[in-house]
C-alpha cells in the first residue's frame, strides 16, 4: 500500500478518542480517513487546475499520486 495512504490511516486512527473498535470508533474513524483522502485529492489536482489539464490526465495524477497502477 502506498506509504502517504498508511500516513492519512494513522492520522485518521489517532482522531479517535480511545482507540476502541465500537461502531461510533469505526465511524469516525472512516469519515476522518475520507476527509484526508479527498484534501489529498485535491492537492494533487492543483496542478491540473493551474496548468488546465485533461480529466485523463486528473486521474492519472491521483493514481500517480497514490500510488495506484
Amino acid at each position: 500500500m502506498n506509504e502517504r495512504i498508511l500516513e492519512l490511516m494513522n492520522e485518521a486512527a489517532g482522531s479517535t478518542p480511545n482507540g476502541d473498535s465500537t461502531w461510533e470508533e469505526q465511524m469516525l474513524f472512516m469519515n476522518r480517513f475520507a476527509e484526508l483522502i479527498m484534501k489529498e485529492c485535491g492537492a494533487a489536482l492543483c496542478p491540473m487546475l493551474r496548468d488546465m489539464i485533461s480529466r485523463g490526465q486528473a486521474v492519472d495524477l491521483i493514481n500517480k499520486h497514490f500510488g495506484v497502477k
